[in-house]
């Protein structure tokens, strides 16, 4: 989707992390369409939201820039702890709540919540992204045909899956859950060789209750995710 980069603002001194997004991506999206809903995405300003600083076309290339942030991202952690402590993942999963609820009250839906854009400071956690999903998802020409998937299988609504037009802020709440279900379970609720068959699984099968699969999860914790 796009390739990161480690650069300098030389305007304001100070390191960022660059991003130019796939030139398949570029193309279907198109300048004007990529400003405006980076432009909206800009406009979010929340604690722990990570947000965009500046954006541009350059020699056809569609790029923005966002703080450089010196720690992991929750997916890192998962790949090094694979189950989190319950009090880091309740911690983890409360702070991108509170990110998504300010979004989802400025009328922004993120759609692609996964471990992978939730960042981890020193002290907090921020959520990345917002820029790009933004812009995959607004109206406009349909992405799937370039090949560019929208959202990322196993943290999908089913109403994502299955290429509903309309979604709203359940989505990511789903998202949501199927995060702290995997930070708690150390899997996700469904998996498969193939995100075609994980998205089968979705639509037919319940996902294990998290206390079945560890035995530390209070029932209300539980049962709340399984929501």
């Amino acid at each position: 989707m796009a390739t990161v980069y480690l650069a300098r603002d030389v305007r304001h001194d100070r390191l960022v992390a660059l991003k130019v997004l796939h030139s398949e991506l570029a193309h279907a999206l198109g300048p004007e369409r990529f400003q405006r809903e980076i432009k909206l995405a800009a406009r979010l300003q929340h604690p722990h939201i990570l947000t965009v600083h500046d954006s541009g076309e350059t020699a056809g290339q569609l790029w923005f820039t966002m703080p450089f942030i010196e720690g992991e991202s929750l997916r890192d952690r998962l790949n090094r702890e694979k189950q989190l402590p319950l009090e880091d993942a309740v911690r983890i999963a409360r702070e991108a709540a509170e990110a998504l609820d300010y979004a989802h009250r400025h009328g922004v839906i993120h759609r692609d919540i996964k471990p992978e854009n939730l960042l981890l400071s020193e002290t907090h956690v921020l959520v990345a992204d917002f820029g790009i999903a933004r812009a995959l998802t607004a109206d406009g020409p349909n992405l799937t045909e370039t090949g560019t998937s929208i959202g990322t299988a196993a943290y999908m609504s089913p109403e994502q899956a299955a290429g509903e037009s309309g979604l709203d802020a359940r989505s990511d709440v789903y998202s949501l859950a199927t995060v702290l279900y995997e930070m708690l379970a150390g899997q996700t609720p469904f998996t498969a060789p193939t995100p075609q068959a994980m998205i089968a699984r979705r639509f037919v099968e319940t996902p294990r209750p998290l206390d079945e699969l560890r035995d530390a999860v209070p029932p209300a914790i539980a049962e709340a995710v399984q929501k």
